[in-house]
């Protein structure tokens, strides 16, 4: 199943990156331990596993990365 939309961006109530996956209605949150300054290509990697874990598919260029 492919994820309609991913975003990822700085939670900083819990100090770690948060990803939201969205597919439909759903959303899925989800933190990733990458630091604070993890470039671009960094939390690309991390956001694939993170959604691949989840059972989705993921085109790497429609990644939404709010720094």
């Amino acid at each position: 199943m492919r994820a309609d939309r991913v975003e990822v961006s700085w939670d900083t109530d819990k100090s770690k990156w948060l990803i939201r996956i969205q597919n439909g209605e759903e959303v899925i949150r989800r933190h990733c331990d990458s630091p604070k300054n993890a470039d671009d290509q960094t939390l690309r990697v991390a956001v694939q596993k993170t959604v691949e874990d989840e059972g989705f598919e993921l085109d790497l260029a429609n990644i939404d990365i709010r720094h």
